[in-house]
C-alpha cells in the first residue's frame, strides 16, 4: 500500500505526463474519488476530563524529579529524575505560570454540565486550583507562585531548609546507581541555591523584603549549615547508607569535594545576600507591607481556606472559639486543683511543670518516641468502629531531622509512596523536650498519624481516584481534617481516664483558634510580631518559644495558619447536616469514607461531596 507521501508524488508525475501529451488521443475522465469517511466524533466530557487528569500529573512530575522521588517515581522510564532537583529559576517559574494558563484553559473547553459524580467532583477541585492560581500568578510577580509564600528565602523557605531533609529522608539509597544519584543532586543543590539567590535578589531589589527577625533567624540556621564537610550530614548521609548497603566507592570523599566546590559557596552567596539586606528590612511582620500586599493576603486567605471568609470573619471566628474553648478548659483545670489565674496562664503552669516533661537527653527521647507508637497503637484498635475503610500502608514515627529542627514546626507528616516502599511518616521536633509535655502529645499524635494526616492521605493515595488527585492536598481540607480528626479522638473516649490529655486536646484547638486571630492580626490588622506572641499565649498558655517560632511562620506563609480551624468547622458543620438529614440512617463510618475517598477538595466541593452522600443514603 502507497504512503500518503508516494501517493502524492504519483499524483504530480500523473500531472506532468498530462501535460506533455498534447497530441494523445482524448481519454475517458477518471471516476470520482470516494467520499471521505465522517470525522469520529468528538470525546466526551469525561473522556477529556480523564485525558486533561492525566496530561497534568504526567506534567507535574515530569517538571518534579523530587515529587517523583517523593511519590517512588523516579524509575524505569523516569530513572534520571532521581540524578536532580527542581529547577528555581526565574525561567522555570515563567513556564509553570504559561503551563498553568494553558491548564485552565483546556479545563474551561471541557462541558461541565455533562459531568456528574467524582467526574464533577475532580473537575471542580481542578477548577478551584487552577483559576485560584492563575488570579494570583496574573497580579503578583514576587515570592512563589500565586500567593501564600512571599519570600524566597526565609527561615522555612529556600532549598538550604528543604533539600537536606530530602536527600536524608527521602532519596532512597539501595544500590551504587542510587549512591551516585545522590552525588548529583548533591552537586545540583549548589545550583539550585545559586537560582534562588537570583530569585531573592530580584525580588529584594524590588522591595519585597522579609522582617529583620525572619532574615535573622534564617541567617542562624544557613550558618549552622556551614561545617565541615565531616560533620556535615548532607556528606554522613550518602556516606554512611552506601556503607550500610555494602556499596563500594569512596562516597564521603566525592560527596565533600561537591560540598566545598559547589554546596558551601552557594550558601555562602545567599548569607551575603542576606547580610547585605539586613539594613533595609524592618521589623514590621505583616505582608500587608509588601507590593499590593492586602490584595496578596486576600488572595493567601482564599487559597489556604477554599473559603470566601474575609480576614475580619476569620479573626471573630478565632475570638469567638477561643472563648468557647477556655469554658470547657476551665471546668477541667479546676478539676485539677487549679483555680487562680487566666485559662492561659493555667496551661502554661502546665507547660511549666516539670513532673510532665520527658528527660531532654537522647534516652529521653527514644522513651518519649517509643510511647507515641503506643498510642498509635492502641488507636488503631478503635478506627474499625468508625471507618469503612483504613489504609493499607503502615505509619512511622520518626524524630526531625537535629540540622533543621530548630526552625522547623512541632510536627509534621510525609505520605507515603505510591508503590508501598516508604511508608507514612510522623515527624516529631525533639529539640527540646519541654515544648512537647506528656499530657500534649497523644492530641499531636492523633492529628500527625491516626486518625489524622496519615488517615486522609494514605487513603487518598489509594482510592479510586485520576493520578494527580491523589497526590493533591489542600491545607483547608488537609489540616482540617487532622484537626477534626482530634476532635474524633476525644469522642472515641480516649480521654476518658485522661484529663490531662483532654486539657492537651482543648490547648491544640485553643492553639489553633488563636492562629485564626493572630495571623489576621499580623497581615490585616497589621499587629506587630509581639503583639502576635503574646495574644497567642494568652489564649493557648503555650510556650514563648514556641509562640515565636509559631508567629515567625507565620509571618513568611501567611494565611496557611487560617486553614486549620477554617477546615475543622466545616468538617464538623457537615457532619451534623448529614446527620440531620438522614437521622437513623446516619453511619459514621460511610460519612467518613465519603469525605475521605474522594480526595482533597475545596471545601466548597466537600459540601457537594456530602449532599451527594445524603441523597444516596435516602435512595
Amino acid at each position: 500500500m502507497q504512503s500518503r507521501r508516494q501517493l502524492l508524488l504519483a499524483a504530480g508525475a500523473t500531472m506532468a505526463l498530462a501535460g506533455c501529451a498534447s497530441t494523445a488521443q482524448p481519454v475517458a475522465p477518471p471516476p470520482a474519488p470516494p467520499a471521505p469517511p465522517p470525522p469520529p466524533p468528538a470525546p466526551k466530557a469525561g473522556e477529556q476530563l480523564t485525558k486533561f487528569l492525566d496530561d497534568v500529573f504526567q506534567a507535574a512530575v515530569d517538571d518534579s524529579p523530587q515529587l517523583a522521588t517523593s511519590l517512588g517515581l523516579d524509575n524505569g522510564a523516569r530513572s534520571q529524575a532521581k540524578f536532580k532537583l527542581d529547577d528555581a529559576s526565574l525561567a522555570d517559574r515563567a513556564r509553570d505560570k504559561a503551563q498553568n494558563t494553558q491548564f485552565l484553559g483546556r479545563l474551561k473547553a471541557i462541558d461541565r454540565a455533562q459531568l456528574s459524580g467524582m467526574a464533577a467532583v475532580n473537575y471542580d477541585s481542578m477548577m478551584f486550583g487552577l483559576e485560584t492560581g492563575e488570579a494570583a500568578n496574573q497580579r503578583f510577580d514576587y515570592g512563589y507562585l500565586g500567593a501564600g509564600q512571599p519570600y524566597i528565602l526565609s527561615q522555612l523557605t529556600g532549598s538550604y531548609q528543604q533539600t537536606p531533609d530530602f536527600l536524608g529522608s527521602q532519596h532512597r539509597i539501595e544500590t551504587k546507581e542510587d549512591a551516585d544519584a545522590y552525588l548529583s543532586r548533591l552537586a545540583d543543590f549548589g545550583a539550585v541555591m545559586n537560582q534562588e539567590t537570583e530569585r531573592a535578589r530580584r525580588d529584594i531589589d524590588a522591595g519585597v523584603i522579609p522582617p529583620d527577625f525572619v532574615i535573622s533567624r534564617a541567617l542562624t540556621t544557613m550558618n549552622n549549615l556551614l561545617v565541615a564537610p565531616e560533620k556535615s550530614p548532607l556528606v554522613s548521609s550518602v556516606a554512611d547508607r552506601a556503607k550500610a548497603k555494602g556499596i563500594a566507592g569512596d562516597y564521603a570523599g566525592h560527596a565533600s569535594k561537591i560540598y566545598l566546590d559547589a554546596v558551601r559557596p552557594a550558601l555562602e552567596r545567599q548569607i551575603a545576600l542576606f547580610k547585605q539586606t539586613q539594613p533595609k528590612a524592618v521589623h514590621d511582620a505583616g505582608v500587608w507591607r509588601q507590593p499590593d500586599g492586602e490584595a496578596y493576603y486576600h488572595h493567601a486567605l482564599l487559597g489556604s481556606t477554599t473559603t470566601t471568609l474575609t480576614a475580619d470573619e476569620i479573626h471573630n471566628i478565632g475570638l469567638e472559639q477561643a472563648k468557647e474553648l477556655s469554658a470547657r478548659a476551665e471546668v477541667l483545670l479546676r478539676a485539677q486543683g487549679m483555680t487562680q489565674g487566666t485559662v492561659g496562664a493555667r496551661i502554661r503552669a502546665l507547660f511549666d511543670n516539670k513532673k510532665y516533661r520527658y528527660p531532654n537527653t537522647d534516652a529521653g527521647k527514644l522513651k518519649l518516641l517509643s510511647d507515641l507508637n503506643g498510642k498509635v497503637e492502641a488507636m488503631s484498635k478503635r478506627l474499625p468502629d468508625y471507618f469503612g475503610t483504613l489504609p493499607k500502608a503502615p505509619l512511622e514515627i520518626k524524630r526531625v531531622p537535629t540540622f533543621i529542627e530548630a526552625g522547623a514546626p512541632g510536627g509534621y507528616y510525609n505520605q507515603p509512596t505510591l508503590d508501598g516502599s516508604r511508608p507514612g511518616i510522623y515527624w516529631i521536633n525533639l529539640r527540646d523536650t519541654a515544648e512537647n509535655p506528656t499530657w500534649t502529645l497523644p492530641t499531636l499524635t492523633y492529628h500527625e498519624g491516626v486518625p489524622g494526616h496519615h488517615m486522609h492521605l494514605a487513603l487518598q493515595q489509594e482510592a479510586d481516584l485520576p493520578m494527580i488527585r491523589r497526590v493533591i492536598f489542600l491545607s483547608a481540607y488537609g489540616e482540617g481534617w487532622a484537626l477534626y480528626a482530634e476532635h474524633l479522638a476525644k469522642e472515641m473516649g480516649v480521654y476518658a481516664d485522661d484529663p490531662l490529655g483532654e486539657i492537651g486536646y482543648i490547648q491544640s484547638s485553643l492553639f489553633r483558634s488563636a492562629r485564626l486571630v493572630v495571623d489576621t492580626g499580623m497581615h490585616a490588622k497589621r499587629w506587630s510580631r509581639e503583639k502576635a506572641i503574646d495574644t497567642m499565649t494568652s489564649i493557648d498558655g503555650s510556650l514563648k518559644s514556641s509562640a515565636t517560632t509559631e508567629i515567625e511562620r507565620y509571618c513568611v506563609w501567611p494565611g496557611q495558619a487560617c486553614s486549620y480551624m477554617v477546615g475543622k468547622l466545616t468538617w464538623l458543620r457537615l457532619r451534623d447536616k448529614v446527620q440531620a438529614a438522614l437521622g437513623p440512617k446516619f453511619d459514621i463510618r460511610k460519612f467518613h469514607d465519603a469525605g475521605l475517598l474522594g480526595g482533597s477538595t475545596p471545601l466548597t466541593v466537600l459540601e457537594g461531596i456530602m449532599d451527594r452522600h445524603i441523597a444516596e443514603m435516602k435512595a
